[in-house]
């Protein structure tokens, strides 16, 4: 069953190549859908399109479906084109002619967008808050490790004292950022594009508000045009968010390789966490981080896949579109799991005490032994000069034993505190409560 089909068979060719995956991917939009019909039915009874009574009845189904696609695997029929057509064919199957009116006022095209939007808002949501659950790991382990020294490095050469706290710190103010980005991605999916149709309105009386305040949106898409051209855009904000949140993973993991490698040897983990060589007895491999390095470098491609894939289209609908699904849906799932197991692994890490009292990073102390000369009334020049030539000679020496680094985000003042003030403002910029709420009442009877 095709919504669009009159008299004419289509080639099984175009069909299979046309449809493609968008079958699978439906699925996930299933209970969206069903989400979106009961704004949409309850909305054309206000404004006299169907009856109260077909609006209850029809509702009342819907809610059913509703349950139905939570509690078991959902499937679109064979011959059924689209997760659209599969729920009004079910409607319908249920309570007869009625369910054919729910068409009315709309096309699959702000039909699919306002699933798209609501499947964005629910999954952006789930992000978030594992997000912020490994940003409270972070910050814990900030605090837990903060005198445990490390070499700081640039360009990969001995630098400057680091430590655990800050380093740890450091991921976690990132996901800050992570997160601002993420909050304006969900600003943008957050608007309802229902009742632009097929991108240029519709004759009927509808009112757009309404389904606006039913599905929690916080405002609409209000020119019908742009909505349909959003399409691609929110996709694209969304996974540029997603990317960041990657690229703060991708980046923790290599350190989290290199640190774990024998020649740095700042840290272990349990033998179950760390996988072994088939010859080699000694390895422990850090290849959850790998995994987590490689799978978010993907998922920083995926902007441009997206920008690729919807470059140089016009104004309205086209099937380019279509192929959005399948590289952005997984995703999420990816992406959560990578901060799972980032959780799982930091959680157990063992961080070695005492590093730089090893005599291969005496010269990371150098900067410190500068700082001490100026703060003898030396000037900059003549003492960093000072310290260069002792260097050169090699009698260079400097105590290690005490570091004062006062400043605000410094070793000694790591300021976690106004970090998690930063984050828990970012993840109270959502609302998502009010997105919540309003889905609840649009399921109850």
């Amino acid at each position: 069953m095709k919504l669009w089909q009159k008299n004419t068979t289509v080639s099984a060719a175009v069909e299979n190549f046309t449809v493609g995956k968008d079958r699978d991917m439906d699925v996930l939009l299933a209970a969206h859908d069903v989400l979106g019909s009961i704004a949409h039915v309850t909305m054309l009874a206000e404004v006299g399109l169907l009856t109260k009574e077909e609006s209850i009845s029809i509702n009342k189904e819907l809610r059913n479906i509703y349950k139905t696609i939570g509690h078991s695997p959902f499937t679109i029929h064979e011959g059924i084109e689209d997760i659209h057509s599969q729920i009004e064919f079910m409607l319908t199957a249920k309570i007869g002619e009625a369910g054919k009116k729910i068409h009315s006022a709309r096309s699959r095209n702000d039909q699919v967008l306002v699933d798209i939007k609501l499947f964005l808002r629910q999954e952006i949501q789930l992000l978030a808050e594992e997000t912020f659950k490994l940003f409270h790991l972070l910050q814990t382990q900030s605090e837990k490790f903060k005198n445990h020294l490390l070499p700081g490095y640039t360009h990969l050469q001995l630098a400057m004292p680091s430590s655990f706290g800050l380093w740890f710190g450091a991921y976690a103010e990132s996901l800050v950022d992570d997160v601002i980005t993420l909050q304006a991605a969900y600003k943008v999916v957050n608007k309802n594009p229902l009742g632009s149709a097929a991108g240029y309105g519709s004759s009927f009386p509808i009112n757009r508000t309404l389904t606006t305040q039913l599905l929690g949106f916080d405002d609409l898409n209000y020119n019908v045009v742009y909505a349909q051209m959003g399409r691609g855009k929110a996709e694209r904000i969304t996974a540029m968010a997603m990317a960041n949140i990657s690229e703060t993973l991708s980046r923790m993991s290599m350190d989290m390789c290199l640190y774990l490698n024998q020649n740095f040897d700042f840290v272990s983990f349990p033998a179950e966490l760390t996988t072994g060589s088939s010859i080699m007895p000694h390895k422990k491999n850090p290849d959850v981080f790998e995994l987590i390095r490689s799978h978010s470098n993907r998922i920083k491609a995926l902007p441009n896949e997206i920008m690729m894939m919807t470059t140089n289209l016009p104004s309205g609908y086209h099937r380019d579109l279509q192929l959005l699904k399948e590289h952005l849906f997984p995703a999420f799932t990816t992406l959560r799991k990578c901060l799972e197991m980032a959780q799982l692994m930091l959680s157990n890490i063992e961080v070695k005490q005492d590093i730089m009292k090893d005599n291969k990073y005496l010269y990371a102390f150098s900067v410190e032994e500068v700082n001490k000369l100026v703060l003898q009334g030396i000037p900059f020049r003549d003492a960093y000069k000072k310290v260069g030539i002792l260097i050169e000679e090699g009698k260079f020496a400097a105590d290690t034993s005490r570091l004062q680094h006062t400043h605000e985000g410094s070793i000694g003042s790591l300021c976690n505190t106004e970090i998690k003030s930063m984050m828990e403002q970012a993840m109270a910029g959502f609302g998502f409560d009010k997105a919540v709420k309003a889905i609840q009442m649009l399921l109850e009877d």
